[in-house]
This record gives C-alpha cells, sequence and structure tokens, in this order.
C-alpha cells in the first residue's frame, strides 16, 4: 500500500458565507458517429446553511475539439453542434437544480435566466448523487470507508474509485474524510502517487491515479489542503465508437474559495 503525502485542511466559514467551487472543464459529447470535447465553464455557490438557496451558474464557451468526424459532417447529418448542455442560472435548496427544466418557462432578471426549482426536502445522497448529509453519515476510518465503498460500488464502471472521486468531486468533502479517502483509495490495485501533476489550467496539483479498467483517472488534489482541484480521464484500450488508447475523454480544473454572496467572484 502507498502512502500518499497529502495535506489536508479546512478554511473557516462563517454562518452566512458561501463555497465557491468553479470548474472549467471539457466533457465528452457524441452527435450519432460524431464526438468531441466541448468547454464547460461552471459556477456554484454553496451556503454553509444548506437549507438556503444553492446557485449554479452553467457557460458553453463554444470551444469543441472534434475527436471523430467534424463539426461540419455533424451539421450534415442533422444535428445541432450547439445543444451539448443546458445553460444559465439556477437556484434550489440543498443543490437540487432542476437542469431539465423548459426555458420557456424561465424568470428573467436583467440578461441572465434564473431557472428556480419548487422547494423540496433534502435528498438523502448517494455515491452518484452525494448530498452534505450523505457525506456526514461515512465513515472516517480508512479500512472501514474502503470495505464500504468496495460493498456498495462493485461494478467495474462506477466502482470504489470512481465511487470515491464522485464524493470528493462535490468539494463538499471535509479534511478528515478527505484523508480517509486518501488513505483507502491508495489500497486499491492499480493505484499509484504522484506529486508532479497539473490539472488542465496548469496548475501544480498531487494526484491518486487509477491505471485499471478501461480508463486510466487522475484524481487532482491541490497539495495545500487536499481539495478536489480536477481529474483526467484516459483511454486505456481503443473504445468501440473509434476512439484510440491514450485519448483524453475528460478533463477539468476545480478552484474553491470562501466568499460572503451568492454571485460574489473571489480574487483571482
Amino acid at each position: 500500500m502507498i502512502e500518499p503525502a497529502i495535506a489536508v485542511s479546512d478554511r473557516s466559514m462563517a454562518p452566512h458565507q458561501y463555497r465557491f467551487v468553479e470548474t472549467h472543464a471539457w466533457w465528452l459529447g457524441t452527435f450519432g458517429p460524431h464526438q468531441h470535447l466541448t468547454e464547460h465553464r461552471l459556477r456554484q455557490w454553496i451556503p454553509v446553511q444548506p437549507d438556503r438557496e444553492w446557485v449554479l451558474e452553467r457557460e458553453l464557451t463554444g470551444a469543441q475539439t472534434w475527436l471523430t468526424g467534424s463539426a461540419q459532417e455533424a451539421r450534415e447529418d442533422g444535428f445541432d453542434i450547439l445543444d451539448v448542455a443546458p445553460v444559465g442560472r439556477f437556484r434550489a435548496r440543498y443543490g437540487d437544480f432542476d437542469t431539465a427544466r423548459d426555458p420557456a418557462d424561465d424568470l428573467r432578471v436583467g440578461f441572465d435566466t434564473v431557472f428556480c426549482a419548487p422547494p423540496l426536502p433534502p435528498r438523502r445522497g448517494s455515491w452518484q448523487s452525494p448530498t452534505p448529509d450523505f457525506l456526514q453519515r461515512l465513515p472516517r476510518d480508512p479500512a472501514t470507508l474502503l470495505a464500504r465503498l468496495r460493498e456498495d460500488n462493485p461494478g467495474s464502471w462506477f466502482g470504489p474509485f470512481a465511487a470515491a472521486v464522485t464524493a470528493l468531486r462535490t468539494a463538499l468533502v471535509p479534511a478528515e474524510l478527505r484523508a480517509a479517502f486518501f488513505r483507502a483509495l491508495s489500497s486499491l490495485p492499480g493505484v499509484s502517487f504522484t506529486d508532479d501533476a497539473r490539472n488542465v489550467d496548469g496548475h501544480e496539483c498531487v494526484a491518486l491515479v487509477h491505471d485499471a479498467g478501461r480508463t486510466r483517472t487522475e484524481l487532482l488534489l491541490d497539495p495545500a489542503d487536499g481539495q478536489f482541484a480536477g481529474e483526467r480521464d484516459t483511454l486505456r484500450t481503443d473504445s468501440r465508437a473509434g476512439l484510440r488508447a491514450g485519448t483524453v475523454i475528460s478533463t477539468t480544473a476545480v478552484r474553491t474559495a470562501v466568499v460572503d454572496a451568492e454571485g460574489e467572484l473571489p480574487a483571482a
């Protein structure tokens, strides 16, 4: 078992403040046989008090990299290449954003499109959709956490490593639990540690790397506090859809900060 040298700590937050989470992502999309990476930018304001409204802004920059086919071929086949993901500003208690809401029902404020979900009780959460309450219930002992990861996620596609990355991606995992995750993941076959990694924005990271199965997954972490800083998925074998081994199919950079109000941006 490796012993990853990853420091963990949490920022102190006052009851009125928000955790700001910004994601810069290139995610895989398909239009029939035409496969591409599209650039996404997401900003989320998560209140310390989770029953208050969370805010999510989703933007598509318009940039695309074609892995198979081309934009022209996709258009000729009748696809709208800009129809990739819902965009706009979404608001909801507990982060239960209704991103499938019909834009015809939107509320326009200035130049912003705001999608407001109806009030709902908090979800219980799961590995596929972790919530603060779900994370709070997870064991802090690394061996017990590893057993839980394996028991709940026996699949080859969404296995223990993928489940842990999904939890850490929320940027809501407290330092004590992050440390347990890192020790638990280091016990998995095919996992290695490197202190020489960079996310898609070029920021220096440390990483736990899961080099097994169909993809090589790099869990990128901020070396200062062990907070989630991005991820990268690279095919280890040729795909049935025509992508070759070595193709990056997902890459992200994530930064977190503490701000005093929703919509506030931290200093660069």
